[in-house]
């Protein structure tokens, strides 16, 4: 019955642009249940009491406490969370992991070797390995007994993940593969139990395997020095000969990309969650500082300049958190609909999340560029003081700089982004040549001047506003693939503004309808400041919506047709003007008065 109703209200991945979204049909960080947030307050107390008073011992890299502090984090069962109780674990729901994953990306370095753990060390054998490898690894994953790592990257691949050089080559009794060739940027390399390696059978076929340390010939680089996250164990890996019994091959021979992106997928949202995680942390520190700091006899949190900073932080966050629980409910829901069909968890979670790969590359991007946005300022609020060691924004500021890099460049995740949407819309899953040539024709005919039927409609001209910025992108994305085909690809420019114009729809669209949400659970009053932020974001949205569309537009048309383009682009990024001043006041306001990020 659940899952039925589940099959009838969600998306399809990347049918947002194309189709509208109701409140009640997303899921929102307030509707968390008493266990989700007993969770997330044990996470809080981790932080509290177990971290933060150690951040200087655990960048110094301190021998054995980054592995005492994940057996601690095993014992509350922070690292079971998303394994099935057969194997030990807790298997909880996705959203459940998502509250851990946002919780604890507030722990710096520990946060970096927490995720590594529990996502891209772990997940690998969760959903690929075979019954007999489940057992031996999942319940020492699950307590902490042993520790993970993910071996993909080496010196000459990087984005070009596939382009990996270390070798697998099976010996003459058919018993061992023996790998050679390096690994390097490896989360957790210097103690892990179990290394997820990545490589090339015969030079050709691209797989996984499960390399347990102590094997021979296995060895590690030094410590890499780091800008920031310098508490996360990150090593080069060495292959010498190492001898793999052919019972820890992972997955299929030739489809260790299955398991690499795929799993990727899930990273990436989680990322977003983990970066809105430290935004909110740091958004509190740039309040307390702001109120604390004293010049010309006042808090600065009482001039306007570093008001606007504040009502900023918490605006960016409030939206990368809309999208964060929005994908993450549309994952579980799509889960439970194939479970309800007839599918294991194994092939459910990772279908769920393939099916909404192209929402899990904007998270990615967004969210990590919403922290990066949120630190830089917290260091600016400081002033002086935000460049010192002494203060925690520098460290925040340092520690952030990586995720733009993690888990794909943001400039991969804008490239899958629009690839991935176009491989849809050819392969026939999302229709979008039947809502782009309506709006071409809609574009060369006299605008409507006439009333609509939104009467009574709550945010009526927010929604119509966002309906219109979808065909802003309908329009741009249409006519540069029209005009450029295949050609589009080496367009890297056009690309990426198309896919700012896509996620900046997606993240607004999210905002308004958890605001909407929101004031129907806690009535106008109480919602009037979620609902401030949605206008806000959405109003600069709209503004840069327009920008990258021209950008976009400039370089592949000409003429009148750039003209009739740049007109309709006009037309379909304008709202009635929006006092955003007025309204970062109020949201400051709150925030100065709770001395803390407060929504």
């Amino acid at each position: 019955m659940e899952a039925t109703a589940v099959k009838t209200n969600a998306l399809k991945g990347g049918e947002f642009i194309v189709k509208e979204s109701k409140a009640e049909d997303v899921f929102i960080r307030e509707e968390l249940n008493e266990e989700q947030q007993m969770i997330a307050g044990m996470c809080k107390d981790f932080i509290e009491t177990e971290i933060d008073p150690i951040l200087d011992r655990i960048d110094s890299l301190e021998e054995g406490l980054m592995p005492s502090l994940l057996d601690k984090a095993g014992e509350l069962g922070l690292l079971g969370m998303a394994i099935p109780e057969e194997y030990g674990g807790f298997g909880k729901d996705v959203n459940t992991n998502t509250v851990v994953t946002e919780l604890m990306g507030g722990a710096h370095s520990f946060a970096v070797a927490l995720s590594a753990h529990t996502g891209i060390g772990t997940l690998p054998i969760l959903y690929y390995g075979t019954p007999e490898q489940k057992q031996k690894y999942l319940p020492g994953l699950a307590t902490g007994e042993l520790k993970a790592s993910y071996c993909l990257t080496e010196p000459g691949s990087g984005s070009d993940a596939l382009g990996a050089k270390t070798k697998a080559v099976l010996n003459a009794e058919g018993t061992h593969y023996v790998l050679n060739g390096q690994k390097m940027w490896i989360t957790n390399g210097g103690f892990a139990d179990v290394y997820i390696v990545f490589a090339k059978i015969d030079g050709e076929k691209f797989t996984g395997f499960i390399v347990e340390r102590g094997t021979p010939g296995l060895s590690l680089g030094a410590e890499e020095k780091k800008l920031g996250i310098k508490g996360s164990s990150t090593r080069q890996v060495f292959f010498q000969d190492c001898a793999i019994p052919k019972d820890n091959l992972l997955g299929e021979i030739g489809k260790g990309h299955k398991i690499a992106f795929n799993i990727l997928n899930i990273g990436r949202y989680k990322l977003c969650a983990a970066a809105i995680g430290g935004s909110k942390r740091a958004a509190t520190t740039s309040v307390k500082y702001a109120n604390e700091r004293h010049q010309f006899n006042v808090p600065i949190s009482s001039f306007g300049a570093i008001k606007y900073k504040l009502a900023e932080q918490a605006i960016q966050i409030f939206a990368g958190e809309s999208i964060s629980y929005r994908t993450s409910d549309l994952i579980e829901k799509k889960e439970q609909e194939l479970l309800a069909g007839g599918a294991s968890h194994n092939e459910a979670l990772l279908a769920a999340a393939e099916e909404y790969s192209i929402e899990c590359a904007i998270l990615k991007y967004v969210g990590s560029e919403i922290l990066d946005y949120v630190v830089d300022e917290t260091v600016q609020i400081h002033g002086g003081y935000g460049f010192s060691e002494e203060y925690p924004a520098a460290r925040a500021y340092r520690d952030s700089r990586i995720n733009r890099i993690f888990e794909g460049t943001n400039e991969i995740n804008r490239l899958l982004t629009v690839d991935m949407l176009v491989r849809k819309a050819m392969g026939g899953q999302i229709d979008l040549m039947t809502p782009a040539m309506a709006v071409q024709k809609e574009l060369m005919s006299v605008p409507s001047f006439g009333g609509d039927d939104s009467e009574g409609v709550l945010f009526a001209a927010e929604k119509k506003a966002i309906a219109n910025a979808k065909k802003a992108i309908l329009m741009t994305a249409g006519a540069a693939f029209q005009k450029l085909m295949q050609k589009l690809k080496e367009e890297q420019e056009i690309v990426m503004d198309i896919a700012d114009m896509i996620a900046l729809v997606f993240t607004a669209e999210s905002t308004l309808l958890r605001a909407e949400k929101i004031q129907t659970m806690k009535g106008e009053a109480e919602a009037a400041l979620y609902v401030a932020m949605a206008r806000v974001y959405l109003s600069d949205a709209l503004e840069k919506i327009n920008v990258h569309g021209k950008h976009a537009l400039a370089a592949f048309t000409e003429g009148d047709e750039q003209r009739i383009m740049l007109m309709g682009l006009k037309r379909y990024t304008k709202m009635d003007v929006v006092n955003t001043k007025a309204l970062r006041r109020q949201i400051a306001a709150k925030l100065i008065e709770e001395n803390q990020y407060c929504f």
